[in-house]
């Protein structure tokens, strides 16, 4: 479907969570993790289901994957946007999951201010630069999964590079600076997102497709059932893909215009060197039959407005 690129983006039915993170652990490639200390950030933005958060089955499966390359330990980190972070983690099951993977579970917000690396604004659009959860920045590999959204709120789309606004704090501990208040009232709201990402390592990134929201979201939407699931190394190259799977569904007129490379989240991230800079040097990867037809159309796209 397309020429040998820089990075692929795998692409399998749904159906079986648990078959498909298989699938698509093995054919990454990931590494032996035999003494590897884990992190993971998941989607747990709010208190709501599926696919506003993350499904607790695709968050078993990605554990067990961990467990069975042999990660020593494993701690998910969050921040709720949308909630009191411990009980959106509670009432969405990631608790329980957790436990039944021997994970540990940290709600960032109780972090003191130890915990947090700062990351200076000089050549951002951060005024006062962020905090970002040195969780993610000690831990030896990092893993995240997240969903397919569009974002009401500015963001346009949430998926594998708005996810790790997550790590960041909201505001600085003991009652200082405000963050997310400076992010969502910033015109440059999606550059901040991709900005991000250059700061927050991450191995890999999955995208739990097999419903979504293609209007509204966050934590609410337009629901659709693409019934697939995506992984990729490159958080630029899975983004793009996602934009074209919510261009195959009809989305937002903001998701929906111009050239997929161009969207302020993409185009700064792959300015940065977060990961691939076109459409061409992406290639999509179907690990089924049921899922050749979706990556075909996807690719389509993408070659017609990458």
């Amino acid at each position: 479907m397309a020429s040998p690129a820089a990075s692929e983006v795998y692409i399998i039915d749904a159906s079986d969570r648990d078959h498909a993170i298989e699938a698509l652990w093995r054919e990454v490639g990931f590494p032996s993790l035999d003494g590897k200390d884990i992190a993971v950030k998941a989607n747990f933005n709010s208190d709501d289901p599926f696919p506003a958060t993350t499904h607790p089955d695709t968050l078993g499966a990605i554990f067990g994957q961990l467990l069975d390359a042999g990660a020593r330990t494993i701690r998910l980190g969050e921040r709720s946007g949308m909630g009191e972070t411990r009980a959106v983690l509670r009432n969405r099951g990631a608790v329980d999951v957790a436990a039944r993977a021997g994970a540990d579970v940290v709600a960032l917000d109780d972090l003191p201010r130890e915990g947090w690396e700062a990351v200076p604004g000089d050549g951002l659009h951060w005024r006062e630069g962020f905090l970002i959860a040195r969780l993610f920045w000690d831990a030896d590999v990092v893993v995240q999964t997240c969903c397919l959204k569009t974002h009401r709120f500015g963001g346009h789309v949430s998926l594998s590079l708005k996810n790790p606004v997550g790590a960041v704090a909201e505001k600085n501990p003991g009652g200082g600076y405000n963050y997310m208040m400076e992010l969502h009232a910033s015109p440059h709201q999606r550059r901040m997102i991709a900005e991000v990402n250059r700061f927050f390592p991450c191995a890999l990134s999955v995208v739990d497709a097999a419903e979504g929201f293609s209007t509204g979201g966050p934590e609410r939407g337009h629901r659709i059932a693409p019934g697939v699931i995506l992984a990729s190394t490159d958080r630029v190259a899975l983004d793009a893909a996602g934009v074209a799977l919510l261009r195959l569904y009809g989305s937002t007129p903001d998701v929906m215009r111009g050239r997929i490379f161009a969207m302020d989240q993409i185009a700064r991230a792959a300015e940065l060197g977060v990961g691939v800079r076109s459409a061409q040097d992406l290639r999509l990867v179907a690990l089924d039959a049921e899922s050749k037809e979706t990556a075909f159309d996807m690719r389509r796209i993408l070659d017609g407005a990458g």
